[in-house]
């Protein structure tokens, strides 16, 4: 309400006087003059606005003409906020700096307004009032107040109301008595405030009960990781440094691994025999090892990739227009710079690592002894050895464990046997024999691996020049020595002094334990003779077999036939037994001394033997008994010779060693590891089953004739008696 009129209505209530009471007023004569103050001030309102406006010109206002007014200006208007900001910087944490934001909000909110209405004749309105409804019938009637002045406008209805009523009352009772009994009975409806409906949606009121969370972003718990700078520079001499204290640190590393005395070695054993690798593993150097070796693989493998192709998939196509001849394919060349002057003396392959396999160096001349190394090659990587040991004497001889792959043995030229663990980061041997635990006394020429013995304790037998078949238990931290039979050549006791017998005892070269029948083995000799032995007999042979007239440089068994063993000798001549008989089945005269010979692991009638004019020859018994299916030059040079050779147990591969240090590796072609072709609705049998029927099948075509022979003997024997 305007101030005037306010003035006027308080005026017009406390009068001229303002001390005296006025009477109330009836309510229509309070509400006709409330109507006219507001007519009045709509009286003055109309009476302002109808004046009239001039208009104020600026003085700084552009006069403008006619057609300059007239004049279009189009303005295009865009979603865009003038006002945003353009230049946002936040810090990313993954990338550890401040980068500007993209992405700008151009909302900008002029006016917003929360309602809380609904709609009366909504479900939800309804629903609303109907609760209201039935809630205000349960709660108890209230009364509104109302103010003073309509109390007294109803105090005056009361009092008249009771003057008429007693008017009424004179002219007759009995119409006061039922009118009295029926307001009695109907009590007026008490009046009802309405109340306003609230928006039970209204989503404010609802989350103000409870306390909204702050948004968390992830980034905010988590500190960034604290950085440095780093920078050096390397010049020549920082460069010599660190070369010099690598150098030193591998010369503490061979001094640690020297052999110490007796009560450095317990002190060490009391450490718990920990691997020296953990010592360095704290070298550089060591920490990239294994993959600088990963890396070396790859290099050789892109290197000689020709040479891997061919190993995986090059078959001799020209096999198959040749029945009884085969082909050996070169592959990788093995080599050492440090084995250069050795020979190679020993090749194994490792049983579970089909790639794997360990060579032995050395010298087989008796005026030019020295070290000797032991190396593992896998055919992964023909440029280096993937373990380097060497030792003060030649190594002669060597075999891998066939339940522990990382258990070799090896045997000396100074008559020493020794274990080493591949395991084991150091380059001394786990177990090594002495004067003291019964060594040779001669070189060791063949040691092989046996099963456990009755206390389950690891161990290996080994033969030498002079005349004992050792066998060596590794207990605990030393290697224990059993003498199992001394070779005594029989006829050769000699008169010693005082009337001693002096009997002398054969050289052994060379043994080989039976496939199935643990306690049998084989020994060959520099006699030329073959001994078969038994573990359980100390003092005699159960057969003896004159065999060559040289040495025998190796035997094997057969790996499919139980009765079969292969010989071979420097009288040039490969033989082929049955321990049964005591004549040889096959023999084969190569015109040179065979060095080694090796039976195939996938046919019983394949072997393979080298000789010392440089060649490999290849057998297949099944195919040509008379002449080898492959001769085949190795070594050019004259002055080289060939000294073993072993198959692969899985590939079709040979490994060759020589006498300069290397060793070459060759495939076979499809004409030596023939396989019987499949015919039509049969299928090939396969199996030592087969490879047994096969070898006997041969040597039944060898015993015929001789037992044919015999008995025509027998009759021409017979005839000159008959005739007498």
């Amino acid at each position: 309400m305007p101030a005037k009129a306010g003035d006027r209505h308080r005026q017009g209530q406390s009068g001229p006087s303002g001390g005296k009471a006025v009477q109330p007023r009836p309510a229509k004569a309070l509400s006709k003059k409330r109507d006219e103050d507001v007519s009045t001030e709509a009286g003055e309102g109309v009476d302002e606005w109808a004046a009239a406006k001039t208009l104020v010109k600026p003085p700084d206002q552009l006069e403008l003409t006619e057609a300059e007014l007239k004049e279009e200006f189009t303005r295009i208007l865009t979603a865009n906020n003038p006002h945003a900001p353009q230049n946002i910087v936040r810090y990313s944490f993954k990338e550890r700096a401040y980068k500007p934001i993209n992405y700008v909000d151009q909302m900008a909110i002029h006016f917003s307004l929360n309602g809380n209405m609904i709609l009366k004749d909504s479900d939800e309105g309804r629903r609303q009032s109907i609760k209201l409804g039935t809630a205000a019938e349960k709660a108890p009637i209230e009364t509104s107040a109302v103010t003073s002045e309509e109390a007294k406008i109803k105090d005056e209805e009361s009092t008249g109301d009771t003057q008429a009523a007693g008017e009424e009352e004179a002219e007759g009772s009995g119409t006061a008595e039922v009118a009295e009994a029926a307001e009695a009975e109907e009590p007026p409806p008490p009046r009802m405030k309405e109340q306003k409906l609230a928006n039970q949606f209204n989503f404010i009121e609802r989350a103000s009960r409870t306390l909204n969370n702050p948004m968390r972003e992830r980034a905010c718990q988590s500190e960034p990781t604290p950085c440095k700078n780093f920078s050096a520079t390397a010049n020549q001499w920082e460069i010599y440094d660190a070369y010099v204290e690598e150098l030193q640190k591998m010369e503490r590393s061979k001094e640690k691994e020297k052999p110490k005395a007796q009560t450095a070695k317990r002190e060490e054993e009391k450490r718990g025999r920990k691997l020296t690798s953990l010592e360095l593993q704290s070298d550089d150097i060591t920490k990239i090892s294994k993959a600088a070796k990963i890396m070396e693989r790859m290099v050789n493998q892109n290197t000689f990739d020709d040479i891997a192709q061919d190993f995986k998939y090059f078959e001799d196509a020209s096999d198959e227009y040749r029945d009884q001849e085969g082909t050996l394919l070169p592959l990788w060349k093995f080599q050492y710079d440090k084995t250069k002057r050795l020979a190679v003396t020993a090749i194994s392959w490792n049983p579970k690592y089909k790639d794997l396999f360990a060579v032995g160096y050395g010298s087989y001349d008796f005026m030019k002894q020295g070290q000797g190394m032991l190396l593992l090659y896998t055919m992964k990587n023909p440029s280096f050895p993937e373990y380097v040991f060497s030792s003060e004497s030649g190594i002669m001889c060597l075999d891998f464990h066939n339940d522990y792959p990382y258990l070799v043995a090896v045997g000396f030229y100074d008559g020493n046997v020794a274990v080493y663990n591949l395991k084991k980061a150091t380059s001394q041997p786990s177990y090594k024999s002495s004067a003291k635990s019964g060594k040779h006394t001669e070189p060791v020429w063949q040691v092989k691996w046996q099963k456990d013995d009755m206390d389950n304790n690891l161990n290996f037998f080994s033969v030498s020049s002079d005349g004992r078949i050792v066998s060596w238990t590794l207990v605990k931290n030393e290697l224990v020595h059993t003498d199992v039979i001394k070779l005594s050549v029989e006829g050769t006791t000699m008169q010693g002094p005082q009337g001693l017998q002096l009997q002398t005892l054969g050289c052994g070269t060379s043994f080989d334990f039976h496939k199935k029948i643990d306690y049998l083995f084989l020994v060959g000799t520099e006699e030329g003779k073959i001994y078969k032995c038994s573990k359980c007999y100390s003092s005699q042979f159960l057969d003896v077999f004159e065999a060559h007239h040289m040495a025998v440089d190796s035997v094997s068994w057969n790996p499919y036939h139980l009765k079969v063993f292969i010989s071979c000798s420097s009288d040039w001549t490969v033989k082929i037994w049955d321990h049964t008989i005591k004549t040889p089945m096959f023999i084969y005269d190569l015109n040179s001394a065979v060095g080694d010979v090796a039976w195939s692991p996938y046919s019983s009638t394949v072997f393979a033997a080298v000789t010392t004019d440089g060649k490999a020859h290849v057998f297949d018994l099944s195919i040509n008994k008379y002449e080898a299916l492959c001769t085949q030059l190795v070594v050019a040079k004259k002055k080289n010779k060939i000294t073993h050779i072993q198959f692969n147990p899985v590939y079709p591969v040979v490994i060759i060693g020589d006498e300069r240090g290397h060793v070459t590796s060759l495939k076979l072609s499809p004409n030596l590891r023939r396989i019987p072709k499949e015919k039509k609705g049969q299928e090939v049998k396969k199996g030592p089953e087969v490879e047994i029927a096969k070898l006997d099948k041969l040597l039944n075509l060898v015993r015929e004739p001789e037992s044919k022979a015999g008995k025509r003997a027998g009759e021409t024997m017979a005839l000159p008696g008959a005739a007498s």
